[in-house]
């Protein structure tokens, strides 16, 4: 199936590129293993239900793996309830942030460098702070979102 220009404009970026080189790894290993190569793989016979399932399964897969990763990181400071507890009460206006800033950093390269560099400005910021007020206001804002 042939793609049209219109329909790879919003992937120019280094994010679509990679993704595009990925996609063609993915397709050579199924057409390796023997992979039906009238419609996209899965359970049912209609490609765009498979696809949904798909985005369903990897969606979920990845935010069970960030919750995870994020409690990993909480449980030596918070203890294993305490993180479990900041991750499962974030509030929705931090959750969407976040999402919309992880957003703006993979569609293109001069989002990932504003990003970057919002982050490090914030770093340098606080290791400009001291260690002891820098790691209160962290706490503060980390038991705000406990108790919320």
């Amino acid at each position: 199936m042939a793609r049209s220009k219109a329909s790879t404009s919003r992937n120019d970026g280094a994010a679509g590129k990679l993704t595009d080189k990925a996609g063609r790894g993915v397709s050579k290993a199924l057409a390796a293993a023997g992979g039906d190569s009238d419609g996209v793989a899965g359970p049912s016979s209609n490609p765009a239900t498979n696809l949904i399932i798909h985005d369903i399964v990897m969606r979920s897969g990845g935010r069970l793996m960030r919750h995870a990763l994020e409690k990993g990181l909480l449980r030596t400071r918070y203890g294993t309830k305490g993180a479990k507890t900041l991750i499962e009460n974030r509030s929705l206006p931090i959750a969407l942030a976040s999402y919309l800033v992880s957003r703006v950093a993979t569609r293109s390269l001069p989002g990932a460098a504003i990003v970057g560099g919002g982050l490090i400005a914030k770093t340098l910021y606080d290791r400009r702070r001291s260690r002891k007020a820098s790691k209160r206001a962290g706490d503060k804002a980390l038991r705000r979102m406990a108790d919320e």
